[in-house]
């Protein structure tokens, strides 16, 4: 299994849907007359925690399916229980503190976090279209 392939490959679809669902959100923001720097900041940020997240969660799960494959389940569990744990605290982090600044608004700040499931469907529809297709 090819891990940094898959990754990068899932990641920028996933960069490309965060990219989208990000814009609309701001200009539903814009819609509504709550548009500033802050909402900017804060999609920005969010989706570039969301997709490191992402990332992060994607590349462990292929070493970890290696590992696996080599006969060592235990290692593959503890790695990804340790990701899990690493990627939670970091993200909360990251989060309070760009909160805490001033700079980012909360809500455009932490709704980039929610595009990763829609986008992974999306693509999973487009993906079974084209497979039965050929």
């Amino acid at each position: 299994m090819n891990s940094k392939n898959t990754a990068f490959r899932d990641t920028g679809i996933i960069a490309v849907g965060q990219v989208l669902c990000t814009a609309v959100m701001i200009a539903v923001f814009a819609a509504l007359d709550k548009f500033g720097t802050s909402v900017l900041l804060g999609g920005i940020a969010g989706a570039a925690v969301a997709t490191a997240n992402f990332f992060i969660m994607s590349f462990v799960a292929n070493l970890a399916a290696d590992k696996a494959e080599a006969q060592d389940v235990a290692g593959g569990q503890k790695l990804i229980h340790l990701s899990y744990l690493g990627r939670m605290i970091g993200m909360f982090l990251v989060l309070i503190l760009c909160a805490k600044s001033g700079y980012f608004h909360p809500l455009a700040l932490v709704l980039p976090l929610a595009f990763t499931r829609p986008t992974l469907t999306i693509a999973e529809l487009f993906k079974k279209k084209g497979e039965n297709k050929a």
